[in-house]
């Protein structure tokens, strides 16, 4: 993913409104994040424990997609599978997080989920980068890291469809 500023993460909201989009709390630590290794931006809401944001590339163009997720906590010997990057996680490590739809469904309240890693670090499990905590973690698998990379953008790609972005 190329490098972003505030500017273009606020403009590419795709599912608040402007207003919305003008009141996220935007990392400050844009110009130090691991840009080339980085398939998606996700962050959590610092001061609103059940919301997080991601931003993305998709046909040249940035998107993003605020997100939902409950704030209770899962028991430390159930596991659960991200379903865009395929890292098992005990515990809390993988939420179901939904997304009000684009337009005019979405202010009718209508939403998608996606079971997704809690701490949104996808890009950086896939390239071992970061290790999930406990024993589970991600398998080993006969694909190459980079096409495990482009199933993890077109399994994001398809939540994004969903959510009301059109190829």
């Amino acid at each position: 993913m190329k490098a972003v500023t505030e500017r273009e993460i606020r403009a590419s909201f795709i599912n608040c409104s402007k207003g919305e989009a003008s009141r996220l709390a935007v990392p400050r630590d844009l110009d130090s994040r691991p840009w080339d290794d980085l398939d998606f931006l996700g962050w959590r809401e610092p001061s609103a424990p059940d919301r997080a944001n991601l931003v993305t590339e998709r046909a040249g163009e940035l998107v993003g997609v605020a997100l939902r997720f409950p704030s209770r906590q899962r028991g430390a010997l159930q596991r659960s599978m991200c379903s865009v990057c395929l890292t098992t996680h005990s515990g809390s490590g993988v939420s179901l997080m939904t997304a009000r739809l684009a337009g005019r469904a979405g202010r009718d309240g209508n939403s998608v989920g996606i079971y997704m890693c809690t701490d949104l670090a996808c890009s950086l499990y896939l390239r071992g980068k970061k290790v999930p905590d406990g024993v589970f973690g991600r398998f080993e698998e006969s694909l190459t890291q980079e096409e495990q990379v482009e199933r993890a953008r077109g399994n994001l790609g398809a939540f994004l469809e969903k959510v009301g972005l059109s190829s």
